[in-house]
């Protein structure tokens, strides 16, 4: 006997009537030789009972307002062409709620097939049914080991539905984790994280309130992941609707999700922290994405160059994002201990970086490394650059001290970058030493290196100090045949002389 669940259907109005003395039942199906197809819900009419309704049941009432769980099924059968006396029976008893749905199904173990018990699980998931009664004869299947992988899926199907009608008839996040909760407690155990497809949810029907909403909720329960879940689906909620909010490009809306729950005095899990700590270097690289290409537009004239209280602003937003950043890693590394450290590191890296703090950013390579995590040698450079830029004299001299043991081919590229980060900067003084030693040490500068360099010396070649310096680097420059003859002009306003000199 075998079932599938192959998505959703619209109803199908072909009816199969079972007639007694006492009670009529009517089928939306369409019954074929050994296979049943159930479009939508089964629809069962039968008196009602005088009998008690259990407390149990009361107390979950408001799962009859549920929408009817929309299923295309098929079931087929070892030779059955109908549904069996024992099924309607047990449907009418179920029904009448005079008894345990698990007292009913006991007497009726050996006598009901696989087949129609899950229709009893259809037929109970309908609107106007009692829902929790579905929950009861699969928590009863479970007991007794009649849960194969088909009717699991059927039931996580079901679940899926009440879940996302819940969601789209704006029901409380409560209502929705308290459907949660009770999946879990009768074993449903889906191959996927169920708090994950809740929040997909809400994203979907565009409700980002409602996520965030769903998630404090869980968090406030400590429902931080379903004993079903596997191992691969147990990273947590908040670090799932973080992620969510980070692939559409949120990414401030991703830490500060973070951050405000922490401060509700939530405890949102460690993954969660890291997602926030990406989503800040994220937005620290598009600040300054966008700040290359807003220099880009001022130099070519495009715009004008900013005024001082604009660019005021714009460092004290960097300064913030990356605030939040550093207040992220403190808490991260309270939460996860020495082991979490090296990411840590690597992330707070990765700021530094992208705001352009070459200090900070040489710190962090050496906390890695403490921590047991190593940078690959670009890392270096790239700091090394930055550090240049800012004339940082300690932090240079730390970063070089790793040229010493590298092949040549590294050390060229390191002092690339080092001979970039001086121009980048405007320090034409040391770039031209960095030049001067990569040829001592047998490296020829690449020829737009040596370019700026030369241009960024002629241009401050009339202050004090400058032409020694764009002298002497012509010469080296030449002696390695690196550029032709020069002639040096010099013109002394004052005496009106010009003074020419052949190298």
């Amino acid at each position: 006997m075998a079932a599938s669940v192959s998505g959703i259907a619209a109803i199908n109005n072909l009816r199969l009537i079972h007639g007694s003395s006492s009670r009529e039942y009517n089928f939306l199906a369409t019954l074929k030789p050994n296979k049943l197809r159930v479009k939508s819900c089964a629809r069962i009419s039968v008196p009602e009972s005088p009998g008690s309704v259990s407390t149990k049941r009361n107390k979950l009432r408001n799962f009859r307002l549920l929408k009817s769980v929309e299923l295309d099924m098929f079931v087929t059968s070892d030779g059955e062409d109908e549904m069996s006396e024992r099924f309607f029976e047990a449907i009418e008893e179920l029904e009448r709620m005079t008894r345990e749905p698990s007292d009913v199904l006991e007497e009726m173990n050996d006598k009901l097939s696989a087949r129609e018990l899950q229709l009893v699980l259809v037929y109970f998931s309908q609107e106007g049914r009692d829902c929790w009664c579905t929950l009861e004869v699969f928590e009863w299947l479970q007991k007794e080991n009649r849960v194969d992988k088909e009717t699991m899926e059927l039931m996580v199907s079901i679940m899926c539905s009440w879940m996302k009608n819940l969601i789209e008839r704006k029901n409380k996040v409560g209502d929705v984790v308290d459907l949660l909760v009770d999946m879990d407690c009768v074993g449903l155990k889906p191959s996927f994280s169920m708090i994950e497809k809740v929040i997909s949810f809400y994203w979907e029907l565009g409700d980002k309130e409602g996520a965030v909403l769903f998630v404090k909720e869980v968090l406030r329960r400590g429902i931080t992941c379903l004993e079903g879940d596997k191992e691969e689906n147990k990273d947590g909620p908040v670090g799932y609707l973080a992620w969510k909010m980070m692939a559409e490009g949120c990414y401030m809306d991703a830490a500060k999700l973070v951050i405000h729950l922490r401060e509700c005095g939530l405890e949102p899990e460690l993954y969660s922290y890291l997602i926030a700590m990406t989503a800040v270097v994220k937005e620290l690289n598009e600040v300054g994405k966008a700040l290359r290409k807003l220099k880009a537009f001022t130099k070519s004239g495009v715009i004008a160059e900013l005024d001082v209280e604009n660019v005021g602003l714009i460092n004290r937003y960097q300064e913030d994002v990356l605030n939040d950043g550093v207040c992220l890693s403190k808490w991260v590394i309270e939460k996860g201990g020495s082991s979490i450290h090296g990411v840590v590191h690597e992330r707070l890296l990765a700021m530094y970086i992208c705001a352009g703090h070459g200090g900070d950013a040489e710190r962090q390579l050496w906390e890695m490394k403490l921590a047991g995590k190593e940078a690959e040698g670009d890392i270096y450079d790239i700091v090394l650059a930055i550090c240049a830029s800012q004339k940082e004299v300690s932090s240079i001299a730390r970063l070089l001290t790793r040229t010493e043991v590298t092949s040549s081919l590294r050390r060229k590229r390191t002092l690339s970058w080092l001979l970039r980060g001086y121009i980048k900067g405007g320090h034409f003084d040391n770039a031209a030493e960095t030049v001067i030693k990569m040829l001592d040490m047998g490296l020829y500068p690449e020829y737009l290196h040596r370019a700026a360099v030369l241009q960024g010396l002629r241009r401050r070649i009339q202050q004090p100090g400058n032409v020694d310096t764009y002298l002497n680097l012509c010469k080296r420059l030449s002696d390695a045949n690196l550029i032709g003859p020069s002639l040096v002009y010099l013109h002394i306003k004052k005496h009106k002389l010009w003074v020419v000199k052949m190298l």
